[in-house]
């Protein structure tokens, strides 16, 4: 039976994990902030996929 390769790399699932806490961190003080759950969708969204790249250099 051969071995498969993972999905992903442990790297790229801390950057992915981290991005998806900050995303949720920063959704939720959105929704506390504005009281609107599209705005808070919308925000920890964009924080989640603007933070990746910044993640993957940062994580080394």
């Amino acid at each position: 039976m051969p071995s498969e390769a993972p999905l992903l790399s442990v790297h790229a699932a801390v950057v992915f994990l981290a991005a998806a806490i900050i995303g949720l961190i920063m959704g939720g003080l959105m929704f506390l902030h504005e009281k609107s759950v599209p705005a808070a969708v919308a925000t920890g969204l964009v924080t989640a996929g603007g933070s990746v790249p910044v993640l993957h250099k940062l994580i080394g």
